[in-house]
């Protein structure tokens, strides 16, 4: 039986004040850590003054010089040359002479011509290759990749005929440079006065067809291109409807 004298001590522990060894110590709160400073807003750059009609025909003026330079192939540093021969001719302080350097222009054209053309024929060759490879497809032994996309009921043309077309032609890239349908009426030519890859592609056609050539620069307009619009060694891709063949009535 326990005696309640060994009881009473622990009982007693339970409500006496603790003693100076047994203080509790609080746990205080971390402290939360400070917030990064706000970035300060980035500065707008101010919107350009509109140009007046005059100042927009100069800048049409740029654009224009610039698309005459694209067979010099100028990268970033050329055109900061460049740029800084315009600044020094009109201040009439240039750096070099005009009547020594000027004749080297046309050799330098040449030659940059000539390596945009075999890269061009470089990036070209993989999209002929995929061209030949499309369902429907055939590669001929010139070069040409000629598809059927509609079927014509009529006649095929001889090299010899004057055919009406509808046509649009775009570079490997999609860019639009020649279209039939802007003028808004089919154009008629000579199919022996036409790029070589015209006159054997229609010949396939019967009137009321359309077809897709895809033409090799060797069929079109080899490593000279037609600049600035046709760069040298391009495959072209024309869409073409043989709307008619000679002075006849076209189809319908």
């Amino acid at each position: 039986m326990l005696r309640v004298s060994a009881i009473l001590p622990v009982a007693l522990m339970t409500y006496l004040p603790l003693s100076q060894s047994q203080t509790v110590t609080k746990k205080t709160a971390p402290a939360q850590a400070a917030k990064p400073a706000a970035k300060p807003a980035a500065a707008v750059a101010p919107a350009p003054k509109p140009m007046t009609d005059e100042q927009k025909t100069i800048y049409a003026l740029g654009l224009s010089v610039y698309r005459s330079l694209g067979q010099f192939d100028l990268s970033p540093s050329e055109l900061e040359f460049l740029q800084r021969a315009l600044s020094d001719a009109a201040a009439k302080k240039p750096e070099v002479d005009i009547n020594e350097w000027g004749p080297k222009i046309q050799a330098l054209a040449q030659a940059r011509s000539e390596r945009l053309a075999e890269r061009e024929k470089a990036q070209s060759q993989a999209y002929l290759d995929k061209a030949a490879a499309q369902p429907g497809a055939e590669k001929t032994t010139s070069g040409l990749v000629y598809k059927e996309l509609a079927p014509g009921a009529g006649a095929s043309p001889k090299a010899t005929d004057t055919v009406t077309v509808q046509y649009r032609g775009t570079l490997v890239d999609g860019a639009e440079f020649d279209s039939s349908y802007k003028s808004g009426k089919p154009a008629q030519f000579p199919l022996n006065g036409v790029i070589p890859c015209w006159t054997e592609g229609v010949q396939k056609m019967k009137v009321g067809g359309k077809a897709q050539l895809v033409c090799p620069s060797s069929l079109a307009y080899g490593d000279r291109g037609r600049p600035p619009v046709i760069p040298g060694g391009a495959v072209l891709i024309f869409e073409v409807e043989l709307v008619g063949i000679g002075n006849g009535t076209p189809s319908q």
